[in-house]
């Protein structure tokens, strides 16, 4: 997951719900398998020019640029990434 998505998780929980459980997002995610991953600026690259070509948000292309980079599957119910399935591997929840 990377370092983005999990800020844009993050706040979507604070402003949604609250701060506190926002803080318990990250201990949990600590206990999951999921790898978080940084970014290069070759990797702010990839993402911009997803971005560039498809109808997402800024922070939706990094999750699509981490998932070729990393060959991971995307985990979402966001109709957006319907544009981009071609791309990666989607998993609709």
């Amino acid at each position: 997951m990377n370092e983005i998505n999990v800020g844009e998780v993050y706040y979507t929980i604070a402003r949604e719900r609250s701060p506190e459980l926002a803080e318990a997002f990250l201990v949990h995610l600590e206990r999951l398998p999921i790898k978080t991953v940084s970014n290069s600026f070759a990797d702010v690259l990839a993402a911009a020019r997803i971005k560039a070509q498809f109808s997402l948000s800024y922070a939706d292309a990094f999750a699509v640029a981490t998932a070729i980079r990393e060959k991971a599957v995307v985990m979402t119910g966001d109709p957006e990434f319907q544009a981009v399935q071609h791309l990666v591997t989607m998993e609709w929840v």
